[in-house]
């Protein structure tokens, strides 16, 4: 693909943020396109864009994309899971953790070869959230159709409480419906959320966030992708505003999700757009202040160039390869460590090897990406910040 050069300019003239409404249809709950926006994203959004000729251009163009954007939802139902460790060990040293292996069991199959080893039951805490990100690589009806594969991403998807995904590749719209069968066939009761397919070629990806129902809820007026009108980056962010159903009378902790998957070919230039996908992110709301970035970023922790050189800005995942050949470190989680106080300096990267206790030709099977992670408490750290707004009116 040959690369176009682009000026860079401020968000605030250039990307307008889309906030879409979903129905609650189910699997084919498809966006309305003749809803108005609504709630105070948008209208900061005008605040960003409307100052100027361009702005007004620019909104336009944000308003007019809303009619293709196809986000949906979906829901499962069941009990609750019991017992068990999360899929990590800790390493006090590194102030991380990685994947269990010891901790799974496996099983033989007939003549002699070892099945995906199972992961024990995890019964997750109620003073923390796990939050994943996973480019689980051409997601679609050819890795559906293989068991081993589904059945591990199904065990993973299980240990966390939302997990981001990217590059879903498929024409059909009935890939996260499936995975979502197999990830609740044990009884939990995870959800979806997926955006429009994004990209400049044919070949295009959708973003997905699962999350699980129980422990996490959503803003259905704070759904959307960025709008991109000078083209900076291949596929725009899907971003999503979550909350906690946790903490009792305490204030849960909420946040702005923002997915994303760099191209390979133009890691430079759009690492430096999300620099201000993410200041405008944090001016999004004037009672949100965290905003975690997540994804395949194509470029380490110390390659983020103006992203990482935002004030507090921080890496979860240091210093350890997230792909499956264990060659780079592609996949992080990215936020602004003063505001979000939430962060409980816990994160891992599971490898899918070692804890499934398969080889690395099965492992790329799964995908050429292990998952990253990192740990959040379940409620609010207030002191001295915004406090997000308490009334749970119009949360899923």
């Amino acid at each position: 693909m040959s690369r176009r050069k682009r000026s860079r300019g401020s968000i605030f003239t250039i990307i307008g943020l889309i906030v879409s409404t979903l129905t609650g249809g189910g699997f084919s709950g498809y966006l309305k396109p003749d809803l108005p926006f609504v709630g105070p994203l948008m209208q900061q959004a005008r605040g960003f864009l409307g100052s100027t000729e361009a702005g007004e251009a620019a909104l336009q163009v944000a308003i007019e994309h809303l009619g293709d954007e196809s986000a949906k939802s979906s829901s499962g139902g069941g009990a609750r899971l019991t017992g068990g460790e999360h899929l990590a060990h800790a390493n006090q040293r590194h102030g991380h953790q990685t994947s269990a292996g010891a901790s799974a069991t496996y099983s033989q199959q007939a003549g002699g070869n070892q099945s995906p080893a199972r992961l024990p039951p995890f019964q997750k805490p109620q003073d923390r959230i796990f939050i994943a990100s996973f480019n689980i690589q051409v997601f679609g009806t050819s890795k559906l159709a293989k068991p081993q594969v589904m059945d591990i991403l199904s065990q993973v998807v299980r240990q966390f409480d939302i997990v981001a995904i990217q590059e879903v590749r498929s024409k059909e719209d009935t890939i996260l419906p499936r995975f979502l069968e197999q990830i609740n066939a044990d009884g939990s009761q995870y959800n979806f959320l997926i955006s429009s397919r994004l990209g400049r070629t044919v070949s295009k990806e959708q973003y997905a966030f699962v999350y699980d129902t129980r422990r996490i809820e959503y803003d259905p007026s704070a759904v959307g992708v960025f709008n991109d009108p000078q083209d900076l980056l291949h596929r725009e962010p899907f971003v999503t505003r979550f909350r906690t159903r946790l903490g009792g009378r305490q204030q849960p902790f909420s946040f702005w999700l923002v997915n994303i998957h760099t191209d390979p070919d133009e890691v430079k230039e759009e690492v430096a757009a999300l620099a201000d996908v993410f200041q405008a992110m944090q001016q999004a709301r004037a009672d949100e202040d965290d905003v975690i970035l997540l994804g395949d970023l194509n470029a380490s922790e110390k390659q983020l160039g103006p992203l990482g050189r935002l004030p507090g800005i921080t890496c979860a995942v240091q210093g350890v390869m997230t792909n499956t050949r264990q060659t780079k470190c592609y996949d992080n989680l990215v936020f602004n460590a003063q505001q979000t106080s939430e962060y409980l300096g816990q994160w891992g990267v599971v490898n899918l090897e070692e804890t499934f206790r398969i080889s690395r030709s099965e492992a790329l099977k799964v995908s050429d990406h292990f998952p990253v992670w990192a740990a959040f408490q379940a409620t609010e750290a207030t002191s001295g910040r915004r406090m997000a707004n308490r009334n749970s009116a119009g949360l899923r």
